[in-house]
């Protein structure tokens, strides 16, 4: 198959870790998710919502912007507020490689 009047800006492939976790917060929302580790993004992790299909590029700064997993995932405050307790043990710092 032919790709005529594709313009790539960028086209790579790297080995990624992806962890699966499952759980339950104190208001029995249930959080499936899938948390990719990769050299993009400066370090920073794509979060993906198993249930929605939504994924976010998120670092330790995007876990401190008001309202941010709420929008981005649609969830109540208190639902993001055990999200973010989560996200913090696995997002760590962000390395900048470039």
């Amino acid at each position: 198959m032919l790709l005529p009047d594709f313009d790539f800006m960028s086209d790579t492939t790297e080995q990624t870790s992806t962890r699966f976790v499952t759980f339950i917060g104190p208001s029995l929302k249930r959080f499936d998710l899938a948390v990719t580790s990769t050299s993009r993004f400066y370090g920073k992790k794509l979060v993906t919502d198993l249930q929605s299909g939504k994924t976010a590029i998120i670092g330790p700064d995007d876990l401190e912007e008001e309202g941010y997993l709420e929008y981005t995932y649609r969830l109540t405050e208190e639902e993001a507020a055990e999200l973010v307790q989560f996200l913090y043990f696995v997002v760590g710092t962000v390395h900048f490689t470039d």
